[in-house]
């Protein structure tokens, strides 16, 4: 049984959290749009937005010892579009590579491409790509046609005949059909939680200040962290209720697959919640309107957004920026949440995502819960 002060404790947290779910409810206030958050878009979308292939990292199994093959898999490493990081003995080794998304897609060269393209038959490659991540494998699968349409041409000139060329085979893994919502929408739950949670957070107590309410919090017998955890934890259930009914819609209405545990989602989108709401929670200490917490929030919300590998890849991104990828904990949730919904992600590595994103959860709610003593002082 709880100590009497704990019980007592849980009881005023309690009632704030009442209040404040009430009060977010009540609101009918617009947002509004002002200049400064399109202007950090757009220089934020100037370096890590672009929709080309740079640098996607290629494993290559090459089964084959003949000239054409080492001369076909020349071309891809000449090739600005892939990297190629691996270098495959077997094929077992590929369901490895992909599954952990060490490899955007895998080269495999069968054992007789070479005698096949010289004795006039058409040999086969097969590109395996991930398909988890569909626009981008859309956009691979198409450099890798033209690499391989190259290829075929000088190779038929080269013969001084006409020849069909390489059979090029594609096969994407966990997204078949490579649509584009099975890519989008587990991406847009983590996504849209994180912009209600941090909204809702940020105008809690900027709101408070507005309606003259702030000062009777002060002199109520809640102390700084009990207000804290209060005003943190209802802005964080709207926002895990609105996550999960997005979940819900995704696979009733668009048909996403959910083939993992529900369980891991649960538990990154908690622990991601921690660190949203204590940044909307400090935006909103540090401000003194709602309106310059709305613009605050959008400053913070959508280069998080841009920075998280959403839309487009973070390998193409410049190298300053990717390490300040590593600083977003919407990156660690997305990787979470795809991989619930299309992989069946093995907990090892969700859980290798939770902790870098737990850690800059305590590191945020520590400088928030700091900084609001320091304003109620």
């Amino acid at each position: 049984m709880l100590p009497a002060s704990w019980t007592e404790s849980l009881r005023r947290i309690a009632a704030l959290i009442r209040r404040e779910l009430l009060t977010i409810w009540r609101d009918k206030r617009g947002r509004t749009i002002l200049i400064l958050p399109p202007i950090m878009q757009l220089f934020v979308f100037s370096y890590a937005a672009t929709f080309d292939l740079s640098n996607a990292p290629l494993a290559i199994l090459n089964e084959d010892a003949g000239l054409a093959s080492r001369e076909l898999v020349a071309r891809f490493s000449a090739s600005d579009a892939f990297k190629p990081m691996a270098r495959l003995t077997n094929g077992v080794e590929i369901k490895a590579i992909i599954e952990n998304g060490d490899a955007l897609a895998v080269l495999h060269i069968g054992p007789t491409f070479s005698r096949d393209l010289a004795s006039g038959k058409t040999p086969t490659i097969q590109f395996i790509v991930d398909g988890r991540q569909s626009n981008t494998a859309l956009i691979a699968m198409s450099y890798v046609n033209e690499i391989v349409g190259d290829f075929s041409r000088e190779q038929a000139a080269r013969y001084g005949r006409s020849m069909a060329g390489p059979q090029l085979v594609t096969r994407a893994w966990f997204n078949s059909n490579l649509e584009t919502r099975w890519f989008i929408i587990p991406g847009l739950v983590a996504t849209l939680t994180m912009v209600v949670a941090t909204l809702t957070t940020s105008m809690s107590v900027a709101r408070e200040r507005e309606l003259g309410t702030f000062e009777q919090l002060l002199v109520t017998p809640l102390r700084p962290w009990e207000l804290f955890v209060g005003k943190i934890v209802g802005p964080a259930i709207i926002a895990f209720t609105e996550g999960a009914l997005l979940a819900v819609l995704g696979i009733l209405i668009f048909h996403v697959p959910l083939r993992g545990d529900v369980a891991l989602m649960a538990l990154g989108l908690a622990v991601f919640m921690l660190s949203v709401t204590s940044v909307g929670l400090m935006i909103s200490t540090l401000t003194n309107t709602q309106q310059q917490a709305q613009i605050a929030s959008f400053c913070v919300v959508m280069p998080c957004i841009i920075l998280s590998g959403l839309t487009t890849p973070i390998e193409n991104m410049p190298g300053w920026v990717q390490a300040l990828t590593y600083l977003n904990p919407l990156r660690y949730v997305l990787v979470i949440n795809r991989g619930v919904f299309l992989q069946d992600i093995p907990a090892s590595v969700a859980f290798a995502n939770l902790w870098p994103m737990a850690l800059i959860g305590v590191v945020t709610a520590a400088m928030a819960m700091r900084l609001f003593r320091s304003r109620m002082a």
